[in-house]
């Protein structure tokens, strides 16, 4: 049987499931979960086994740069030495984890190599998901960034994704008649079926037409360095 859902533990050696598992709490996360705030210490670092966590830059328009899954963990500054952040980060949709305090965590990686390289692939992995999401504020319109983020919460969630039109607009950088208006679209190429605090995907092929090169890079390079490895 396997004893979590989180992509990261799954892929531990046995060594090191022995070395990590004592220090693990499963906690319940609700939707809004606060998991740190911006330039307060990261007290703990959470494996997620389902739910959806936002990674948000703080400022005058708030903006999500990446978001994680039972993918991964949150924290990632925690996993290159450093306690604190500019961003902040909660929960979109509610889940459970697996949770570590940040000490007890960096102690371990420096036990461990294998840890501590498996840690450090998914850290490159998540900057490579902000940078990904830069480009796509950068290069291409309202849909295709609003796919692509569709597509990024069902790989996590599945094909329900309770996201209200609010929550997208700060997703997006965007205000909420845009968020309407490219919801609509989808609607009407029959991608998904939108409805109040419900976004149900119905044809994952047109969201991954439209989202186009957007989307795939740090999926690639997570099945490269770590699913797959």
């Amino acid at each position: 049987m396997t004893w979590t859902n989180n992509g990261l533990l799954k892929t531990l050696s046995a060594e090191d499931i022995d070395l990590v598992r004592p220090h693990l709490e499963p906690v319940a996360l609700e939707q809004e979960a606060s998991l740190f705030e911006s330039y307060e210490p990261i007290k703990h670092v959470y494996f997620f086994e389902s739910g959806l966590s936002s990674e948000v830059v703080v400022a005058s328009k708030s903006i999500e740069v990446g978001c994680i899954g039972n993918d991964g963990c949150s924290g990632v500054p925690v996993l290159l030495g450093v306690d604190s952040s500019p961003h902040k980060a909660f929960m979109q949709a509610g889940g459970k984890a697996l949770r570590i305090a940040s000490p007890d965590l960096v102690g371990l990686m420096d036990d461990s190599r294998t840890l501590r390289e498996l840690l450090l692939r998914y850290a490159h992995v998540f900057m490579i998901q902000i940078a990904a999401t830069a480009l796509a504020d950068g290069r291409y319109g309202v849909e295709q960034r609003l796919a692509r983020w569709l597509l990024m919460c069902q790989d996590r969630l599945g094909d329900e994704l309770p996201l209200t039109h609010d929550f997208l607009a700060v997703m997006l950088g965007v205000r909420r008649p845009s968020v309407t208006d490219a919801l609509h679209k989808l609607e009407g190429n029959l991608a998904i079926k939108a409805e109040r605090a419900l976004i149900t995907v119905r044809d994952r092929r047109i969201l991954e037409e439209t989202a186009g090169d957007s989307y795939g890079i740090p999926e690639a390079e997570y099945r490269r360095l770590i699913s797959h490895r």
